[in-house]
This record gives structure tokens, C-alpha cells and sequence, in this order.
């Protein structure tokens, strides 16, 4: 008789994807990772001491998967660059509903007292530097458009991944870009969009 498979964190790690992925996270269990895995539960424990260990784990493949996507989005995207990351988080938010409910509705890290408290999140910072450059525009107004931006798209994803409306992404694309036209126009009169 031939050994049985050894269970990798890896394999688990992909199981509780997919299970998330067309269940939601809620759905996730010792018991339902060991049906996807054709296994007992043993072998789960046996990678993770408790289930907040490979919670933890997950939401860190989680993102790796999230980011993933953003990258796919840019290779395929014919958009304004600034519109890469506000436009692929909404379709996000649509084609993977049960990653963003779990990423950024009930397990975003995100805790804001204060409007700039945004910029504590890691990265944020540096994405608000780039989008300043590729607006030629000073950090101070690059960071409050690029933070209005986020503020206006994580509404309308949240409201997509509730299922509380539904844009295709056309429409999604010419609301942003208005406003972002919108938010630049007040320091750059004749900036185009359509330009770039």
C-alpha cells in the first residue's frame, strides 16, 4: 500500500482559498478544510497549532492573491495609470466578493480616528508618492486626491461586494475618472485625462 499524501501547509493554505473563495471565509473550518483536502483534521493541526495561526497566514496569501490580481489588472488595463488601483479594487470587489469582504470590509487593518490616519497603513505612503508623480502635482495635494479617490472607491466596492449595487465597469471607470478629473482639475485647470 503506497503512503498517503503528506498534508503541506501550502495545501491547506489553497483549500480554505478555495473554500473562501466560493463559500466566504465563514465557511472555513477544520472539518471543511479536511473535505477539500480529502483528509482527517489531524493533518491540519499538525501544520497549524489553532485556527487563528492559519487565519493569519491566509489573510497574508490572502493579499499576495489581492496584489496578484491588481498586477494582472495593470498588464491587461488601458486606463489613465492613476485609475489602476481605485478601478481594480471595485472589479475586485466584484469577481473575488468573499476575498474583499474578508480583506477590506471585516478584517481590513484600517482603523481611521482621523481622515490622514490612512497614510498609517503600511504602503499607503508610497502609493501616494507615485500617484503624485504621475500627476506632476506636490505630495500635500497628491496624497489628499489620492485619499479622496480611495475614500469614494472603497464606497463603491463595499457597496458592489454587498451586493447594494452593481456598476458595470464602464460605468465604474467613467465615475472615477470624473472625479478624479475633478480633484486634479482644481490645481491643474487644463489637465485632461484623456491625455497620458
Amino acid at each position: 500500500m503506497p503512503p498517503k499524501a503528506k498534508i503541506s501547509k501550502r495545501m491547506v493554505l489553497d483549500a480554505v482559498l478555495d473554500i473562501t473563495r466560493k463559500d466566504g471565509f465563514e465557511a472555513v473550518n477544520a472539518r471543511s478544510i479536511a473535505a477539500a483536502l480529502n483528509c482527517s483534521t489531524r493533518p491540519i493541526f499538525t501544520c497549524y497549532g489553532n485556527m487563528e495561526e492559519l487565519k493569519k497566514e491566509f489573510l497574508d496569501l490572502s493579499f499576495d492573491f489581492y496584489t496578484q490580481y491588481v498586477e494582472n489588472y495593470r498588464s491587461h488595463a488601458n486606463i489613465h495609470p492613476c485609475l489602476i488601483l481605485p478601478l481594480s479594487y471595485i472589479l475586485f470587489a466584484r469577481e473575488e466578493t468573499h476575498l474583499f469582504k474578508l480583506l477590506f470590509i471585516s478584517d481590513m487593518a484600517l482603523n481611521m480616528a482621523e481622515a490622514n490616519d490612512f497614510y498609517k497603513e503600511i504602503g499607503n505612503e508610497k502609493k501616494a508618492k507615485l500617484f503624485s508623480d504621475m500627476l506632476e502635482m506636490n505630495l500635500e495635494r497628491g496624497r489628499a486626491i489620492f485619499l479622496d479617490l480611495f475614500l469614494y472607491s472603497h464606497g463603491i466596492a463595499v457597496l458592489t461586494a454587498t451586493g447594494k449595487v452593481f456598476l458595470e465597469q464602464d460605468a465604474a471607470e467613467k465615475m472615477v475618472s470624473e472625479l478624479l478629473s475633478a480633484l486634479v482639475k482644481r490645481e491643474k485647470p487644463d489637465w485632461d485625462i484623456s491625455r497620458w
